[in-house]
């Protein structure tokens, strides 16, 4: 079964700087999970940790849980080390981190603001192993309906930028850089301020179904920048010294996304995410969401990073996905909003190790 040769059972004392961890930050974002289990709009992972599983905590978290935020996550739960490979004993987890970018922006363009995000159009739809046409890549999960009414694999971003969907109206909003564009396509979210002073967020509604390329990539392997140089701040300085090959870089990555608005209800707080909440900063990461289950409680010792002056060791709750993040131990951490967040976020490209807090009956199945 998944379950046993995926985790190997711990104890919270053996978990690196578990007593030192914001278990408050984490309980708040493990709260607005809680819902999610009880609706049964948490899904299950192919690694077997059960959904169902965690109703019992999740009616604790909004009940009245008593005593501290650790008390609350030692009595539910018991940590299982997440094994990434089993047939390499030396592989350790891989952390990453995104942010919600904050940009100015215009309802309607102008001779500067001529860089549309755009709505999700109305001949993309979500298909499946069932509705999926004859070859069809099977990673693509949305596809194009024809006028004939067949399916078809959608333009990517290099036809979308050429003109594809021009005339449609399904333009949000307009920015002033191409690069603010493509970076909050993929990041998946956005901050937009207009200038009433409103400020309208942007999030993933869908996308063409194409693979992700990251264009750090790119540049590493044709020698445009060293694997060191390759953070958010590198990629930036490059494409700012040679602008003439944005488009043809940026054409590279063939997957283009499609966004929603939405209000900035709470200014503490990112955007609803794949798990159909709002993310925490520092306490909601991104996960394999084939693989793993969203609302899942993880702790990660990544001695090597730091972020806030401290070696990261962190309690995080799984809330989002991204087509990037592939694996058992491998998790893309939200830092928050902002160009500071941003530059932060860019310079995350570190190893760690994964403990997923399971609950007791799921833990009593490991040996």
């Amino acid at each position: 079964m998944p379950l046993l040769t995926a985790f190997s059972k711990r104890r919270f004392a053996e978990l690196p700087g578990w007593e030192a961890a914001d278990h408050a930050l984490a309980f708040a974002a493990f709260r607005r999970s809680a819902a999610r289990f009880l609706d049964g709009e948490a899904k299950t992972g192919t690694l077997g940790i059960a959904a169902e599983a965690y109703r019992d905590a999740a009616r604790a978290a909004l009940g009245d849980a008593g005593g501290t935020a650790r008390s609350f996550f030692e009595t539910w739960f018991t940590p299982a080390f997440v094994v990434p490979k089993p047939e390499d004993p030396a592989a350790r987890g891989f952390c990453t981190a995104y942010y919600e970018p904050e940009v100015e922006a215009r309802l309607r363009p102008d001779a500067i603001f001529r860089y549309p995000l755009y709505r999700v159009p109305p001949d993309l739809v979500k298909v499946d192993d069932v509705s999926r046409p004859a070859g069809l890549d099977p990673y693509f999960r949305f596809a194009r309906r024809r006028p004939d009414g067949l399916l078809d694999e959608y333009p990517d971003r290099g036809a979308i930028e050429a003109g594809f969907l021009d005339g449609q109206g399904l333009e949000i909003a307009w920015l002033a850089d191409p690069v603010e564009a493509f970076f909050i396509h993929v990041q998946g979210s956005a901050r937009l301020a207009l200038p009433d002073g409103r400020r309208l967020r942007v999030t993933y509604a869908a996308k063409t179904g194409h693979r992700f390329t990251a264009v750090g990539r790119v540049l590493v392997e044709e020698g445009e920048l060293t694997l060191a140089e390759a953070d958010m701040d590198g990629i930036r300085a490059w494409l700012a010294a040679h602008p003439e090959r944005l488009r043809a870089l940026f054409d590279r990555n063939r997957s283009f996304i499609f966004f929603r608005e939405a209000e900035v209800e709470d200014e503490s707080l990112g955007p609803v995410a794949a798990a159909k909440v709002p993310l925490t900063p520092m306490a909601s990461i991104a996960v394999d969401r084939e693989l793993h289950t969203f609302g899942t409680p993880f702790f990660i010792d990544a001695p090597t990073l730091e972020l806030g002056g401290a070696p990261f060791r962190r309690l995080m709750i799984a809330q989002d996905t991204g087509s990037a993040i592939l694996g058992r131990a491998r998790a893309d951490i939200f830092i928050g909003s902002g160009a500071d967040a941003g530059s932060a976020a860019g310079r995350v490209r570190h190893p760690g190790d994964f403990f997923v807090l399971l609950p007791r009956d799921l833990a009593d199945r490991l040996p």
